[in-house]
């Protein structure tokens, strides 16, 4: 993916009026004065290159550079003529080499050393000789500092030789200054980080990039990439499995009947019944579950899952105080969440906290996020968005915490 950027503000007739600015003034400092020797080729020099004849200019380069006895600020302006030459005519080499001497004189200024370094990285990408202009805009920013367009112009640089990992190196970078200036990043520079991501593999980078997108610009599109990263991250762990068909029943992405009845049961292997029945019931209410052939089999799962319920009506209390006796707080959290889906909001939620307070022997931050999608279940939107917030790590569940939040905050 190409994006477009503003040209440069540095074409090649600036760095001509650059490069002849001490042949056309006189002189860079008081004491310095061109040899007559030399004064008279870089004339021809300069006459030949305004009419465009690079080769005759750059031969009376050469000719200038010939002359014996020159002064060290003959050789500093037959260097800049040689830049100009080179950079007009696209010999970015030569260019590079020519520069490179003038920009370590003593007798250039900074802003011209600046405006030098800009000029070599920006001829070598016009060139698309993309590897010397990815390590011109990167010694710029070492030496001059931060510009946007320089910073733009090195991710495209990276990018069209195919190095994704330093083009999301560097996009990451903008995206995430951006994000800490508390501005909105541009929708652009999210697509280049998530095709970079897409390009080395970062599925947790991917998936977090749309999350962004999301976010700034909630799209169809981008939702349905996002529900897709989800789906096939094969580094997402298995707690989180049902965490994911949940957001994706929440974004309307449950479709098929083979969803519906995955997601149901490994909410009774969860040791969440309830959630599995909501699921299944859902399922039928979208039309998707009841129909032949697996309409039989379907109302099978129904009813076993029904049943599952009333057994864990019936032993909850019995869990609950076996739960509160347990060294860490795992078991404590399903309880918590039991309660919360059989009607006892504020019991299940305060146990869940219990729990978390308690300590559990997995990650924290998949029990926030259950504590989190428990406050949804509840009806208590703020709080869950609060408790969603704290999610963090880079397993999945801060993603899939992000995507409730967005969902909580569309139905506002």
């Amino acid at each position: 993916m190409v994006l477009r950027f503003s040209r440069l503000p540095l074409a090649a007739s600036l760095l001509c009026g650059l490069a002849l600015a001490p042949v056309l003034s006189g002189a860079a400092h008081a004491a310095d004065e061109l040899s007559a020797s030399v004064s008279k080729p870089l004339a021809a020099a300069e006459s030949a290159l305004s009419a465009k004849n690079y080769a005759k200019a750059m031969e009376a380069v050469k000719a200038a550079d010939a002359v014996s006895g020159k002064s060290s600020y003959d050789s500093y302006v037959i260097e800049q003529m040689r830049g100009a030459i080179a950079a007009q005519s696209g010999d970015v080499a030569t260019m590079t080499d020519a520069y490179d001497k003038v920009i370590a004189s003593s007798r250039t200024s900074k802003e011209q050393k600046a405006q030098l370094l800009q000029a070599e990285a920006t001829t070598a990408y016009t060139a698309k000789d993309y590897p010397r202009a990815a390590a011109g805009f990167e010694r710029y920013l070492k030496q001059v500092g931060p510009n946007a367009a320089i910073e733009k112009y090195l991710v495209q640089s990276y990018y069209l030789q195919k190095d994704y990992a330093n083009a999301g190196r560097i996009q990451k970078q903008l995206v995430e200054e951006t994000l800490k200036a508390k501005k909105v990043p541009a929708e652009n520079d999210l697509l280049m980080l998530a095709t970079c991501q897409t390009q080395v593999k970062d599925t947790a980078g991917q998936m977090h990039t749309y999350v962004l997108l999301a976010t700034y610009y909630p799209k169809p599109d981008y939702w349905a990439q996002l529900l897709h990263a989800l789906v096939t991250n094969n580094s997402l762990p298995p707690a989180l499995q049902l965490d994911v068909y949940r957001v994706r029943l929440a974004a309307g992405n449950l479709t098929q009947a083979s969803d519906f009845l995955d997601a149901s049961e490994i909410a009774v292997q969860a040791g969440v019944p309830k959630i599995g029945l909501d699921i299944m019931t859902a399922g039928y209410n979208a039309g998707v579950l009841g129909k032949e052939p697996g309409a039989a089999r379907q109302a099978k799962l129904k009813d076993f899952i029904a049943a599952a319920v009333e057994k864990k009506k019936a032993s909850i209390a019995s869990e609950e105080a076996t739960a509160l006796k347990a060294p860490t707080g795992d078991a404590l959290l399903t309880v918590g969440y039991n309660y919360v889906t059989l009607g006892q909001a504020d019991k299940g939620l305060g146990l869940m906290r219990q729990a978390i307070d308690k300590g559990v022997r997995g990650d924290i931050n998949i029990a926030r996020l259950r504590l989190g999608e428990a406050q949804l279940d509840a009806g208590r939107a703020a709080d869950a968005v609060t408790t969603l917030g704290t999610v963090e790590g880079t397993n999945g569940a801060k993603d899939i915490a992000q995507l409730w939040i967005l969902k909580t905050k569309q139905k506002k």
